[in-house]
Order: C-alpha cells, then sequence, then structure tokens
C-alpha cells in the first residue's frame, strides 16, 4: 500500500488544463454544430435577416476556440486549488492510501 502524501499544484494545473481544454473542444464542437444550424434555419425563415447565417458561422467557430481555452483554464485553476486543499488536508490526516501492482 503506496500512500500520496502531496499532490504538487503545478502538475495538477498542466493535467487539469489538459484535460478541461479536451472537454471544452468537445463542448465547443457541440455548440458550434447548434449554431450554424440554428442560423442556417434561422436565415431560411426571415429574409430581414440576412446576417443571421454568418452569425451562426461566427459563433460556432468561436466556440470551438473560447471553450477549450476558457474551460482549460478554469480547469487548471481548480485542480492547482484542489491540489493544495489536498495537501493540507493530507497533512492533517495523513494523505490517501493507494493499493499500486
Amino acid at each position: 500500500m503506496a500512500i500520496v502524501r502531496r499532490v504538487g499544484p503545478g502538475s495538477a494545473f498542466k493535467v487539469g488544463l489538459v484535460l478541461y481544454a479536451l472537454i471544452g473542444l468537445v463542448l465547443g464542437i457541440c455548440v458550434a454544430f447548434v449554431s450554424m444550424v440554428a442560423g442556417t434555419l434561422g436565415s431560411l425563415g426571415q429574409a430581414a435577416a440576412p446576417g443571421a447565417r454568418l452569425f451562426g458561422f461566427g459563433m460556432g467557430f468561436g466556440a470551438i476556440i473560447f471553450f477549450p481555452l476558457f474551460y482549460g483554464l478554469i480547469g487548471g485553476i481548480f485542480a492547482a486549488i484542489g491540489a493544495a486543499i489536498y495537501n493540507l488536508a493530507a497533512g492533517w490526516v495523513g494523505g490517501l492510501e493507494v493499493d499500486i501492482n
């Protein structure tokens, strides 16, 4: 039985950044798809909204860029905070026991 006594906040930040950036990429692709479909449908229904298709495309493309950056940064920050809180609690109670083969 091994005991995890400390988690480095820097490494937790990097892992959280990558994991949440991947989640943000998947969500960004979903939002982009919905936005582009909604923009296309909106432009078909109303002749008074000539920029609806372009707006849908712009919002969709922006989501693919924005979501991974935003989710990655927030995920990394909260992973580092979580590691710091774990280190504090592990100092009080001795750490997490892990069975490694």
